[in-house]
C-alpha cells in the first residue's frame, strides 16, 4: 500500500469508532471535548494539506472527473443535512447561526465539528443552570 492509501484507511479508524459508540452506547448527548478534537485534529491535518498541496487542489480534487464531482456533492449534502438537524438546537442555545453556518459551508467538517463542541457545551451549561433552578 501507498503512504496515501494507508492514510485512507486510517481515516476509517474513527470514524468505526464514533460509529460503534453511538450503535452500542446510544448516547444522549454528546461530548464537547471530543468534537472539539475532532475540530483541532482535522484542521491541523487540512493545514498540512494546504501546506504540501496548495488550496487550489479542492478544486483540482473535485473538478477533474465525475467521481470527483460526486464526492463533492455528497460532502455538500451531508454537510447541509447536519447543519439542517442542528441548527434549531443551536437556535435554543442563543448561538449566533448564521455566522456558524457561513463558518460550516466555508469548511465542511472543521466547521461542523467546532459548531458542534460549542453546541454540546452550551446544552450542558443549560442543563446545569436548569438543574440548579429546579434545586432552588
Amino acid at each position: 500500500m501507498s503512504p496515501l492509501e494507508i492514510l485512507t484507511v486510517i481515516g476509517l479508524i474513527p470514524g468505526l469508532a464514533a460509529l460503534t459508540y453511538i450503535l452500542v452506547a446510544k448516547p444522549v448527548s454528546g461530548s464537547p471535548v471530543i468534537a472539539a478534537m475532532f475540530a483541532a485534529g482535522f484542521a491541523a491535518f487540512t493545514a498540512v494539506q494546504i501546506w504540501n498541496d496548495g488550496i487550489m487542489m479542492f478544486w483540482t480534487n473535485h473538478s477533474a472527473n465525475l467521481t470527483g464531482i460526486q464526492v463533492w456533492w455528497d460532502l455538500v449534502f451531508c454537510v447541509m443535512i447536519a447543519l439542517f438537524f442542528i441548527a434549531p438546537r443551536a437556535h435554543k442555545v442563543n448561538m449566533n447561526v448564521p455566522v456558524w453556518a457561513l463558518f460550516v459551508a466555508t469548511t465542511a467538517s472543521i466547521g461542523l465539528f467546532a459548531m458542534i463542541a460549542r453546541l454540546f457545551w452550551l446544552e450542558r451549561q443549560a442543563d446545569g443552570d436548569a438543574m440548579a433552578a429546579t434545586k432552588a
